[in-house]
């Protein structure tokens, strides 16, 4: 669910929400919404007996858990930052064009 989420939602928040912060909160609420619902299906599994996401033992830690979901955190945010680069380059360019084009015209 959380992979889902950063393919789907961290570019599109880079590159249309203009202010990167609000951006950045922006991924940051959304996936930590899905980040708990989803541990909270996963223990409501393991309490009913499935050991597919978590070990039997509930004193152990999960570490793949924790640094799967790292990376899938880490890439959102910097799917986040390519989408606001490439955004602002894109205005950039439009910015410099426009002169141009203005220029060229004859009074």
């Amino acid at each position: 669910m959380e992979l889902i989420a950063m393919l789907v939602l961290a570019f599109p928040f880079g590159y249309f929400i203009r202010p990167r912060l609000a951006a950045y909160v922006a991924y940051v609420g959304a996936f930590s919404f899905i980040f708990t619902f989803q541990t909270l299906t996963l223990l409501r599994g393991w309490i009913g007996g499935d050991r597919s996401a978590f070990a039997a033992d509930p004193n152990s830690f999960e570490w793949s858990y924790a640094v799967v979901n790292l990376v899938f955190y880490a890439g959102g945010l910097g799917l986040v930052t390519l989408g606001h680069w490439l955004s602002e380059r894109r205005r950039t360019r439009r910015a410099a064009v426009q002169p141009l084009a203005a220029a060229a015209e004859p009074a």
